[in-house]
């Protein structure tokens, strides 16, 4: 296309309305002379490498430039206008539609990146969904080859935010000892930042025999979680005892495989707290904000380990230097006709007391023997919310409710322990 032909495509493309430019200037004709020069000189040096065309456009006496991309101020600057000019739209775009995938894609996928050699049976799919309760994408098959078949399953989630995703766990890192005695996980840095989880379990936590889970996790660096786990032998009822048919390098492989772009773009983002009108039963607090508000009332200078977090309950073992001390805070909505009667300390075993503060929320405070049995104690406050909001935050003098005594008493007073349980930031943000 020849220069004339460009700047003719341009001026058509501009639906130019005589009402929105001002009379002509007395000097149109000389710089429209010297445009014409200008042109000329153009075309004699033919620049075919040049990588931006600057149109001099003279229209009502308004000289603009265009760039490459046919936008206002070739510098890269602001457009600048002639006094007297329309000024410049400040209208914004329309806001992107969110990206969406399929089920069937998500099955399709997980599918393409199966080894050969297998056969696929029991497709299933869902795809992600932003509006009403957040629906992540996942896939579902079995996999079955000449040394056996597995039940697997991948999930991609997005992590909240406006928490820094080192302070998430999501569906990441290794379980306590003490909850999954027999796994084999580790933990593992990638080059572009993403971090990999690899764990060889058994569908009994407390058994080092029976059905085989194998799971990764791959956290991007952007606060996706890629979740891809094989059931050997089957569905979770199997007796079978043999190992997977994909190796944990394997699984790796297909977490970290580009064909899932589209279904991380997809994966919605939380939205903190719901909303006060979301549908009975929806409602959930992120284990991302339940691990940050209670970190934040730790004791500073004491380290934190065998974090284990998911909607409306983290846990996590704290040790300030005297001992380890397990904390565990569950926050729940819509509690009130639930709990009616049962925020009194009848039939409580323990020193128990109960009180209604102020604004009416009713908190109950217990101090007594584990459940789990053992010789630790445990302390507790419950609280209950005029509109159903509840959070019961506990904690015991071992590293597990059921572990031996590692220090005389919880980390946090009863008083701190109630601080805890009263943080609006649970729900707010």
């Amino acid at each position: 296309m020849s220069l004339d032909e460009d700047l003719e495509a341009r001026l058509r493309a501009m639906g130019n309305d005589p009402d929105e430019f001002p009379p002509h200037s007395a000097d149109l004709v000389r710089r429209s002379i010297a445009r014409g020069r200008r042109m000329r000189l153009v075309r004699a040096v033919h620049v075919a490498a040049a990588t931006a065309v600057f149109g001099l456009i003279s229209v009502g006496g308004a000289l603009m430039a265009t760039d490459a991309f046919g936008g206002p101020g070739g510098d890269g600057g602001p457009a600048r206008t002639r006094p007297g000019a329309p000024a410049p739209s400040t209208e914004r775009p329309p806001p992107r539609k969110p990206a969406s995938v399929s089920g069937e894609e998500m099955t399709r996928t997980l599918k393409s990146l199966l080894p050969p050699g297998g056969t696929v049976s029991a497709l299933s799919g869902r795809g992600s969904r932003s509006n009403g309760p957040l629906v992540s994408p996942t896939a579902r098959l079995t996999y079955t080859t000449a040394h056996g078949s597995a039940v697997m399953d991948i999930s991609v989630t997005r992590l909240e935010p406006d928490i820094p995703i080192g302070q998430q766990v999501g569906q990441a890192g290794c379980l306590p000892v003490e909850v999954r005695p027999y796994d084999k996980c580790t933990i593992e840095k990638l080059p572009d930042g993403a971090v990999l989880d690899t764990t060889r379990s058994f569908n009994h936590p407390n058994s080092d025999t029976g059905q085989r889970r194998w799971y990764v996790v791959l956290t991007t660096p952007d606060g996706v979680q890629l979740t891809l786990q094989q059931l050997g032998g089957g569905e979770r009822t199997s007796t079978g005892v043999t190992d997977p048919p994909l190796s944990l390098a394997q699984l790796t492989s297909i977490v970290r495989s580009p064909a899932w772009a589209r279904a991380i773009a997809a994966a919605p983002v939380p939205r903190g707290a719901p909303s006060t009108g979301a549908p009975a039963g929806t409602k959930r607090v992120s284990g991302a904000r339940m691990t940050w508000v209670l970190k934040a009332h730790l004791p500073r200078g004491g380290t934190v380990s065998d974090l284990n977090s998911g909607d409306g309950l983290v846990q996590l073992v704290h040790d300030d230097g005297h001992g380890k001390s397990m904390v565990e805070v569950d926050a729940q909505y819509e509690r009130t006709v639930l709990l009616a009667g049962h925020m009194d300390c009848a039939g409580v075993s323990g020193e128990c007391e109960a009180t209604t503060l102020p604004d009416g929320t009713k908190v109950k405070k217990v101090r007594g023997p584990s459940e789990k049995g053992g010789s630790a104690v445990v302390w507790m406050v419950d609280t209950l919310r005029p509109d159903g909001r509840r959070v019961v935050a506990q904690e015991v003098n071992s590293y597990a409710p059921a572990g031996p005594v590692t220090r005389p008493r919880p980390v946090l007073s009863m008083d701190e322990l109630l601080a805890v349980a009263l943080d609006e930031r649970f729900f707010t943000g």
